[in-house]
């Protein structure tokens, strides 16, 4: 198919995939999510692409939805329009309407930031599904916010105990003399695409990688990074409120290099 005409790529479009038809113009609108993914395009190129389509596969046919056997031609056509300039944030969907489709959100990549402050978020965790990206996104949104109000970029998210889970979108990475930690995956968390590249990495590079159960005072004066496939790795520069000190980002020079590297042409 054709890619729609966009006018100097200036601003977010949806399109809905329709079968024996390919992906149309829709009305941008807010129906709640089944599933979604998204990953960051810059100069036509992405990292991981074939993991972010993995996890939506996976993510999709847990819902049982009948618009899932469609994946495979859903997926071709939207990456064949994505844009091949500038930098975009593209997000594939399957709602959650009255009939579910799949659906393409193209939008302009947010700046990326180098550092990051980290809020701890207050109050039970409310997350429905929390290992699939989608129908949480209105709440971790919220939270998010509430990050911001208070002098924060993110939110840490916990358990009712103070362990430590995932940011609200951001896998959460740490570092202990030379190993390379996360939290435990008997936890609730969301499979990160960025945080398995990363560690993945770490074990071809002869370093140690280990799961962990840790509270949020256990990283004081740790290099502690919060990690995702818009801003890559972002060391925590800043534990906002809590009282606990972050750590100097000693490592991120020698890691920085080898993300950029990770970018691959589209199809």
């Amino acid at each position: 198919m054709n890619a729609p005409h966009r006018a100097g790529y200036g601003a977010a479009e949806v399109l809905v995939w329709i079968p024996r038809r390919g992906l149309v113009p829709a009305t941008p609108g807010d129906d709640p999510l089944l599933a979604a993914d998204s990953w960051l395009v810059e100069s036509g190129a992405a990292r991981a692409l074939s993991r972010h389509e993995r996890r939506f596969e996976i993510a999709c046919r847990q819902t049982g939805c009948e618009a899932a056997s469609d994946l495979r031609a859903f997926w071709t056509d939207a990456i064949r329009v994505l844009p091949r300039h500038g930098r975009w944030f593209p997000r594939v969907e399957l709602t959650a309407a009255a009939r579910p489709q799949l659906r393409l959100r193209i939008r302009p990549a947010p700046a990326r930031a180098s550092t990051v402050r980290v809020w701890a978020a207050t109050g039970p965790d409310q997350r429905r599904q929390p290992r699939r990206k989608g129908p949480d996104l209105p709440w971790l949104n919220s939270v998010r916010t509430r990050a911001v109000g208070s002098g924060a970029d993110e939110a840490l998210l916990t358990t009712p105990g103070g362990l430590l889970l995932e940011a609200t979108q951001s896998s959460v990475l740490w570092w202990e003399d030379d190993i390379l930690c996360f939290p435990s995956r008997t936890l609730r968390l969301l499979p990160g695409v960025t945080a398995s590249l990363i560690r993945q990495h770490a074990c071809r590079s002869g370093l140690g990688v280990k799961p962990h159960r840790r509270h949020l005072a256990e990283l004081s004066g740790r290099e502690a990074w919060l990690v995702n496939a818009l801003h890559g790795i972002r060391p925590v520069r800043e534990w906002t409120g809590t009282g606990v000190r972050a750590g100097e980002p000693d490592r991120i020079r020698s890691w920085q290099p080898w993300w950029e590297r990770l970018l691959e042409p589209l199809p």
